[in-house]
């Protein structure tokens, strides 16, 4: 896999000290850099996934990290058994001071075992991935990317309704929020809550109508700027604010009606109806609570 892709320095340098590491039998790149033609930039993280006789060592002793730089801040998850396999397994986030950030993955050669025999590759290989260095051709045989592991997958009627049913349900406790002045609760479920875990997906859903259900859209939605039209996107950025209780009542008005919208947009071209008299009636509810006397 990939042995036409030329090694870059960082990769260079991380195959050479794996190589010289007698616990390390694979070393496996994966996410944005490698994917064929992705774009990347100065901060493009490397994403990296070592697969070790025993993955103790390397978590106990964590100096090996300095090799690659001197370590500006390192998060580290605990050791933990793989949710499928069953097979303790750990992973970290490293950022260096010289700007370069490798987040490595650290699997025991049991764990890649085990997915290999299975004959279906877990998201974060179907994504995409290379090879670095394989000293025991470990990896002969897995399965190529198909990448499509992350891709939206088109909602049925009950998807559909289960998210729009679920986005109002917000609403109420947002302005609840709003008229006691409590702000942070408030931006938690308005700008995270009915934005990342409701309207993204729904924003996702409408670009894949365009493409066919193949285009990844990227962690977080990261590249809907370039994929939704314009004027959505102008939209979006319209249903954000700061702290201001009364800009985040209008942005809560914003967002209600901009939902509605892009959900009248993909139900109608898969099929299915909004629930127009509803939303109706939260938005009046909203507006009641809005107009009750202040909390003070």
């Amino acid at each position: 896999m990939g042995t036409d892709v030329p090694f870059d320095l960082v990769e260079q340098t991380i195959i050479n000290w794996a190589q010289a590491q007698n616990p390390v039998r694979l070393v496996m790149l994966t996410s944005t850099r490698a994917i064929p033609k992705a774009k990347l930039d100065a901060l493009s993280d490397y994403d990296v996934i070592l697969i070790l006789r025993d993955i103790h060592p390397l978590v106990a002793d964590r100096a090996w990290l300095n090799v690659f730089g001197d370590v500006l801040i390192a998060y580290w998850d605990p050791i933990y058994p793989d949710p499928v396999f069953g097979i303790e397994v750990c992973a970290n986030v490293v950022q260096y001071c010289s700007g370069l950030k490798i987040d490595f993955t650290l699997w025991p050669v049991s764990m890649f075992a085990l997915i290999k025999a299975s004959h279906t590759l877990p998201g974060q290989l179907d994504a995409g991935y290379r090879i670095l260095l394989d000293k025991d051709k470990l990896a002969q045989g897995l399965l190529p990317p198909s990448r499509k592991a992350f891709l939206p997958k088109r909602p049925d009627l009950a998807s559909y309704q289960l998210l729009v049913n679920d986005f109002l349900s917000d609403v109420p406790y947002v302005a609840k929020c709003l008229w006691r002045g409590e702000l942070l609760p408030a931006k938690w479920c308005l700008d995270y809550d009915m934005k990342h875990v409701y309207l993204r997906p729904l924003l996702e859903w409408l670009v894949e109508l365009d493409h066919d259900w193949s285009i990844p859209v990227g962690n977080l939605g990261k590249e809907l700027r370039k994929l939704v039209p314009a004027d959505i996107w102008v939209d979006l950025e319209r249903t954000y604010t700061g702290a201001s209780i009364a800009e985040n009542w209008e942005a809560l008005y914003l967002t209600l009606d901009f939902f509605k919208r892009v959900a009248i947009q993909v139900g109608g071209r898969l099929g299915y109806s909004y629930p127009e008299e509803l939303h109706q009636h939260v938005c009046d509810y909203v507006t009641q609570i809005r107009e009750m006397p202040p909390n003070l």
